[in-house]
């Protein structure tokens, strides 16, 4: 059999670690970092019409200042089911109501809050990891049975070996970067 046979996808392998990095993203847009952010309201669901509807499909989401996000609710019958989906969401925020606009005033965060809050980031990193660690581990798996069934030579095995061990790296360390950022940002006052 020729050694032309095995062809890595690292391309896949790329794209699945890059999934890790969005979905990362996206968890850590949620974190409530004492700043306003329309994201923190995204996981928010709310009965409507019989089913459950993101806020965001509900009514117009505005910040017009740092400590404050507004939703515009565009139906008027909608506006206490929004206001009491996000009270029992467990986000934290009292929302105040003006007609069909409901304001959540972001409040300060507190240092134990803070502390908290930076663990919570630190939980969601390392699921990142383990994600592109287990991505590092199905490509190695493929490699190891190329070898096995003799489709690539030992050198090729280093290669892509190495290969793989470069992406997970690299994807590690923007793991570890994205962290830092969001902790720097959680502490910040």
């Amino acid at each position: 059999m020729s050694t032309e046979e095995f062809m890595l996808d690292t391309d896949d392998l790329t794209r699945r670690m890059e999934g890790a990095i969005a979905s990362l993203r996206v968890e850590f847009a949620s974190l409530r970092t004492g700043r306003a952010s329309g994201a923190l309201i995204e996981p928010i669901q709310v009965d409507a019409y019989g089913q459950m509807t993101p806020i965001n499909q509900l009514g117009t989401v505005n910040v017009p200042e740092p400590r404050m996000v507004t939703i515009n609710v565009w139906d008027k019958a909608m506006v206490s089911k929004v206001e009491r989906a996000i009270r029992d969401s467990g986000i934290g925020i009292n929302p105040q109501t003006n007609g069909t606009i409901i304001m959540l005033p972001i409040p300060e965060l507190n240092e134990e809050r803070r502390r908290e809050l930076t663990k919570v980031a630190g939980n969601y990193a390392e699921h990142a990891k383990v994600a592109v660690r287990n991505l590092r581990r199905d490509g190695m798996d493929q490699i190891k049975k190329a070898k096995t069934k003799n489709l690539i030579s030992e050198d090729d095995q280093k290669f892509w070996e190495d290969e793989v061990q470069e992406l997970t790296d690299k994807y590690i360390k923007q793991v570890d970067q994205t962290l830092e950022a969001k902790q720097a940002e959680i502490m910040q006052v």
